[in-house]
């Protein structure tokens, strides 16, 4: 991913300015790390994931149909293979 293209600027990018007071705002990725965090899948690449569409699609749906808990590195691992 070029970093001069604006996806990725918007993905890492950190906004000139003062900061306002208060707690610091919640991102996108936080957001992304936290649920990884909660399903245990703290230690995965999730950015080289999102890259292949059907992958993280088929991650995000596993997660959101979660009843119990999965162990992510198999599911990464079936997610490869396939």
């Amino acid at each position: 991913m070029g970093e001069d293209r604006g996806v990725y600027r918007v993905l890492v990018g950190r906004p000139e300015g003062k900061r306002p007071l208060g707690r610091p705002r919640r991102r996108w990725k936080d957001n992304i790390k936290m649920d990884l965090l909660e399903v245990g899948c703290e230690g995965m690449d999730w950015i080289d994931l999102a890259q292949d569409r059907d992958r993280w699609r088929a991650l995000v749906n596993a997660v959101m149909n979660l009843q119990g808990s999965i162990k992510c590195g198999e599911f990464v691992g079936q997610l490869k293979i396939s």
